[in-house]
């Protein structure tokens, strides 16, 4: 049922931000900021020596505030990872690359496991394996029309890239238009001013990039 829901979420809410810092106070800035831009789904990613405390902090505080918000691990590598935050309550994870392993621990836990494929041969193991929910990555160097291509090939696959995603309403809908069921963004989408990040800009981008792809 949770891996549906989840799926359920990312169908209503197609924009995930994508997120590591090391000071958890402005994990909790980051993530307040985007839900209040109308973001539902977040993904953290285990890329620093702080990622599995500021993990926690960030499940904690979205139990008690967001606990409509789906919370989930990026940048899982192995297995060892991936049972670490599930212990941690992850409600996905989330992968640059495709393993046998990941997608048979996934299987097991019943957990949305969204690998990271770069190739039709990649693209199909994932889906033998179970996974119906693909990230394409690296987003900007596979572009649109590497998904226009492909898309025929999976009809019953999702797609999500991440990399290479805009804060622009051409670049969106160039990408939904391609035939994508979500897209991830990192860096683009938090913006920084003079004295840090600028969480109300950040907000205003998490509006504008959800009303792009309601249109």
């Amino acid at each position: 049922m949770m891996k549906n829901q989840i799926l359920d979420t990312i169908a209503a809410y197609p924009v995930i931000p994508v997120f590591y810092h090391d000071d958890v106070d402005i994990c909790i800035d980051v993530l307040k900021a985007c839900y209040e831009g109308g973001i539902r789904v977040f993904e953290f990613v285990n890329r620093g020596a702080a990622a599995v405390e500021n993990f926690k902090a960030l499940m904690a505080y979205k139990t008690v505030h967001f606990p409509d918000l789906k919370l989930g691990i990026g940048t899982i590598l192995d297995t060892e990872a991936a049972e670490e935050f599930i212990k941690l309550g992850t409600e996905f994870l989330v992968s640059p690359i495709f393993t046998q392993e990941l997608a048979k621990l996934a299987k097991e836990k019943s957990m949305l496991w969204i690998p990271g494929c770069m190739t039709p041969s990649e693209i199909a193991a994932a889906m033998h394996a179970g996974c119906g929910f693909i990230k394409l990555f690296p987003g900007e160097t596979l572009g649109t029309g590497f998904l226009k291509s492909i898309e025929p090939l999976f009809p019953t696959v999702k797609f999500m890239p991440t990399g290479g995603v805009d804060v622009t309403q051409s670049n969106i809908q160039n990408w939904f238009e391609a035939g994508v069921s979500a897209v991830g963004l990192g860096s683009k989408l938090f913006v920084k001013n003079q004295t840090g990040f600028d969480y109300q800009a950040i907000s205003q981008n998490c509006g504008n990039l959800l009303s792009w792809v309601k249109k």
